[in-house]
């Protein structure tokens, strides 16, 4: 059962009732990302002593689909970024990606900072940018991001976490910072003001 305490934020990315470690609030914002993105809908209801319930609305399909690809979606500027993203959870990861994605950019995702630094070696002109968590087994974020830095000095790099103890003790040393839990409008924004690589780079 869901409390009524938490019911109206349900559907909103990284929220969650579970206990640290145990859930990434991710699962009922795929869910009506879903709904809504077919012509759909969710209901909810919730009863203490009862339980919870969830309703799925979708439209009724009236003509068989065609063969017809959909068209790609752009970059709202209309730039399609090269974006190497870096995160070790795998729910967050599909959700980054997708968010990226849906806004026209080109993803590659590393689980982990020592896959995405061997990456950004054997091809430093491959990404325009660099989305990585901070805090992560092995190779912390901010530890990739200096040796990515020292490896590709003008290779944009964009940190995200939710840990606020971590980045108050440890600190992001200079890097841009887009906080959990963040929206895909927070992502877009952070990306608007990075312009691809091949548009500076005179070689």
């Amino acid at each position: 059962m869901i409390a009524g305490i938490g019911l109206p934020h349900i559907f909103e990315p990284f929220f969650t009732t579970k206990e640290v470690g145990k859930g990434t609030g991710l699962g009922l914002s795929q869910v009506i990302g879903f709904a809504k993105q077919s012509g759909g809908d969710v209901d909810v209801a919730s009863e203490p002593g009862r339980g919870t319930t969830f309703t799925l609305y979708l439209p009724q399909v009236e003509a068989p689909a065609t063969d017809a690809p959909e068209e790609s979606k752009a970059a709202p500027d209309g730039r399609a970024l090269r974006i190497l993203v870096v995160e070790d959870n795998l729910d967050v990861g599909r959700f980054c990606t997708q968010i990226l994605g849906e806004l026209g950019h080109v993803t590659v995702w590393a689980k982990n900072g020592e896959e995405a630094l061997a990456m950004v070696e054997r091809e430093p002109d491959r990404f325009d940018a660099v989305f990585s968590d901070v805090v992560m087994p092995g190779m912390g974020g901010v530890a990739l991001a200096r040796r990515l830095r020292a490896l590709v000095p003008d290779l944009p790099i964009i940190l995200t976490s939710g840990y606020s103890d971590v980045l108050s003790r440890e600190g992001t040393h200079g890097f841009d910072l887009v906080r959990k839990p963040y929206s895909a409008a927070q992502v877009a924004e952070a990306f608007r003001a990075v312009p691809g690589r091949s548009e500076t780079d005179p070689r």
